[in-house]
């Protein structure tokens, strides 16, 4: 293979994963007006469904807009030899080859994001508000981006150092002592990423005593599960919008209640939610996708040491030296029909995963409470009921809010 071939077979890659995401987006968009089942046939009134078409509407010509943006970008960066340019510029800078990784990749880190930026806005400010989502201000928008910013350069950056250090000084074993600090480090923000990130971005609280704590903790001590850390997060600073999630295990598990959550819904549904949650835990989903994301990306690093040191990834991108950057630029590429497939299988089990949390939750507390939370969350979200089964095989991570309540009314 010569480099012209490698190149135009990146090129291929990222047209016909375009294709294939825009053919998914449009196969879904045609079910957006499909008649409901009968079971779901309670979840908006017709002022309420023809908002949500409008809005899945406009999600979808705003999605074909900003992926169509993307892949030109792109495509054009490839065709204009982008990344030969950043590569020379960052070699200017520095030679230090730790350095040059670090100024390479934040060059295009910031450059992608000060284009995406008034996408997002737009997101944000027309779409989102337009809807009654949005309770972002502009000041807190732009916030937000620059302590992502912050926490991208500081966090990514030293994790990248310490991957291109490995990768310069121990060129044979570097996937592995890669791969244990990537662990280390995903084990790390599992545990302590509630305490540490979320707190820069949001406010948590200690959920107050009252009936909902009293309902919590009764539920808990029924299934033998030890909960005393229960906080409300203040979601409804950016959005209206609610969720619940479940983090850390050990003594640093933590339930984190959206306050959009509380409002919404009533405090046996809110118990149902936690339960579901509760399941997970309970079934060990969370120690399995743990360990299944640290094997993969052993397996990921061990398949980029054998091919990131190929000068015919430089060659393609008419870079004038073999790099580190440049290796994972290329392999990033190639690797990603591998990753769809692992990630296919991934949202498999998640769907399989679901089910079965909500299969603990009915038989630990109630069916209806759980049922009418789910249909409450998706009208007041606005989730589109009807998704087409290739867009949900593709991209869903949960079951279809019809075929969870099928699962839940099974006896």
């Amino acid at each position: 293979m010569n480099s012209n071939t490698l190149f135009f077979i990146l090129i291929a890659i990222l047209v016909i994963d375009f294709i294939i995401d825009t053919v998914l987006d449009v196969l879904n968009a045609k079910h957006f007006n499909d008649e409901l089942p009968q079971e779901l046939k309670d979840v908006y009134d017709k002022e309420d469904y023809e908002k949500s078409q409008r809005y899945k509407s406009a999600n979808f010509k705003f999605g074909l807009l900003s992926s169509s943006f993307s892949l030109l970008l792109t495509l054009c960066f490839f065709f204009f030899n982008g990344f030969a340019w950043v590569d020379e510029w960052a070699r200017s800078v520095t030679s230090h080859p730790i350095l040059i990784t670090l100024v390479f990749f934040g060059v295009i880190m910031i450059g992608s994001d000060l284009l995406t930026t008034p996408f997002s806005y737009y997101r944000t400010f027309v779409i989102e508000e337009k809807f009654g989502f949005n309770k972002t201000t502009k000041r807190t928008f732009f916030i937000d981006k620059l302590k992502g910013l912050f926490l991208t350069i500081v966090v990514g950056g030293l994790v990248l150092a310490a991957v291109t250090a490995f990768y310069y000084q121990f060129p044979e074993q570097f996937w592995i002592y890669t791969w244990i600090l990537v662990a280390v480090f995903t084990l790390f923000m599992n545990l302590f990423y509630s305490k540490l990130i979320v707190p820069i971005f949001n406010k948590q609280t200690p959920l107050e005593e009252g009936s909902l704590r009293t309902a919590i903790s009764d539920y808990a001590k029924t299934v033998g599960f030890t909960l005393d850390n229960i906080f409300v997060i203040n979601g409804s600073k950016r959005s209206t919008k609610a969720n619940a999630y479940f983090s850390g295990f050990g003594s640093q598990k933590r339930i984190t209640l959206y306050d959009t959550l509380i409002n919404d819904l009533e405090d046996d549904e809110i118990v149902a939610v936690l339960a579901h949650e509760v399941g997970h835990y309970k079934r060990k989903h969370i120690i399995f996708n743990l360990c299944a994301s640290i094997l993969l990306t052993g397996m990921t690093l061990y398949i980029l040491s054998l091919f990131i040191s190929h000068p015919l990834f430089a060659e393609a991108l008419n870079v004038s030296q073999p790099s580190f950057h440049i290796g994972l630029i290329v392999f990033g590429i190639l690797y990603s029909p591998i990753s769809e497939v692992t990630g296919l299988i991934m949202n498999l089990f998640s769907r399989k995963f679901e089910y079965q949390a909500d299969d603990y939750a009915k038989n630990t507390y109630k069916t209806e409470p759980l049922i009418s939370s789910l249909k409450k969350l998706s009208k007041n979200s606005l989730s589109n009921l009807t998704p087409h089964k290739a867009y949900v095989f593709m991209h869903y991570s949960h079951p279809t809010l019809f075929q969870r309540i099928q699962n839940l009314k099974i006896q």
